[in-house]
């Protein structure tokens, strides 16, 4: 995984994580959910990079 995919996925996964806090504290279902969604998308994306990773390498 290059590094700025990392740096990238990292970004997504704590904007991810701003907004569930944000959600949370203002009472925004919608906000805190998009949240939750928006780092599950970065660990995706990080899982998706170590598999194409661990096929490079044989």
């Amino acid at each position: 995984m290059g590094l700025g995919d990392k740096i990238e996925n990292a970004a997504e996964k704590a904007g991810g994580k701003g907004k569930e806090a944000t959600g949370e504290a203002t009472g925004d279902d919608r906000l805190k959910a998009e949240g939750q969604a928006d780092q599950t998308k970065g660990d995706l994306k990080q899982a998706g990079e170590k598999v194409k990773d661990a096929f490079k390498k044989d």
